[in-house]
């Protein structure tokens, strides 16, 4: 399979190449209109998006995906950055064939330097210029007193050195602590819920833990599932902030259906649903603390 980048700020993936309606038709484009999508859809039409599975995931600008294969106009494709037990390499769905460009033989992701969006949202300064999301990576080019010169998957950009930083690679990426992976959503606090969401533009429940895990240098599960299945297993009476807490049906014991950032003092940070904010809630009263059933450690507890 083909490897290709992500060529707009942030690329919807759809279930199918026949799942995305006209109301819809902002975010198909290259370049993309998220705002104006986002602020075009009723509740229904967002609840519907979940309800009517027609969204997976997103992707951000430069990243990689394999292609599967092409159907009018549309790509099917594997994100090797996303872990799914759906597909061995990566987490499937479909993208607008405008939306991805094929990768160059000298895309160099992962073994020299990067720069790391590190604002909720950052400009990229191109001919065209871009307003990229928070964890979009980009290869380094140069540095400069006042910009940091990147590749992109159609040139070259750059970016104020106060929206990105830099690392040697991803490899060498700084591995964050549990209040670091808190600090990092609670810069979201008040974003709207957007299921399939893994963006500056709105988060899901597992897609706000993916991104603030992977904004400290861990790669999880897409999915809250399969998240609740990976890392360290901590019993709840000794959570710790940056911890995953983990909800399911049937106070507790079902199938799981909810994760969030444990804030401490027993709060819960979180995207709740569609029609809702990332919020930081208590937990004692609420149908949470009857749901909670499990919790896991992603990050490197130094004190342990």
């Amino acid at each position: 399979m083909e490897k290709w980048l992500v060529n707009v700020s942030v690329a919807t993936v759809w279930t199918s190449f026949d799942s995305a309606r006209e109301m819809d038709w902002d975010s198909l484009t290259n370049p993309v209109h998220l705002d104006d999508w986002l602020n075009g859809l009723t509740y229904d039409a967002r609840l519907s998006l979940c309800n009517d599975n027609l969204v997976q995931t997103q992707l951000l600008y430069g990243q990689e995906v394999l292609l599967v294969e092409e159907k009018d106009g549309w790509a099917q494709v594997l994100i090797p950055e996303q872990p799914t037990t759906k597909h061995e390499l990566g987490y499937p769905g479909w993208v607008p064939i405008s939306q991805i460009i094929k990768c160059e033989s000298d895309w160099n992701l992962h073994n020299g330097p990067v720069a790391v969006v590190v604002k909720p949202k950052a400009a990229l300064i191109k001919e065209q210029p871009l307003e990229l999301s928070y964890q979009t990576i980009l290869p380094l080019l140069k540095e400069e007193n006042d910009k940091v010169w990147v590749r992109t998957p159609d040139g070259m950009g750059a970016f104020d050195w106060e929206h990105v930083v830099i690392f040697e690679s991803l490899r060498e990426r700084y591995k964050g602590t549990g209040k670091d992976i808190v600090a990092a959503g609670e810069q979201f606090l008040g974003l709207p819920y957007l299921w399939g969401g893994m963006s500056c533009y709105g988060y899901d429940c597992s897609g706000l833990s993916y991104s603030m895990c992977k904004a400290n240098g861990y790669t999880i599960p897409r999915d809250a599932h399969e998240q609740a299945k990976g890392g360290k297993n901590v019993p709840l009476s000794e959570m710790k902030p940056g911890d995953l807490l983990f909800f399911a049906y049937e106070q507790g014991k079902g199938k799981i259906h909810h994760v969030g950032i444990y804030y401490g003092e027993g709060k819960l940070l979180h995207s709740p649903k569609t029609g809702k904010n990332v919020e930081i809630i208590k937990l004692a009263g609420t149908i949470y603390e009857q749901e909670l059933c499990t919790a896991r450690r992603y990050w490197l507890d130094t004190e342990e």
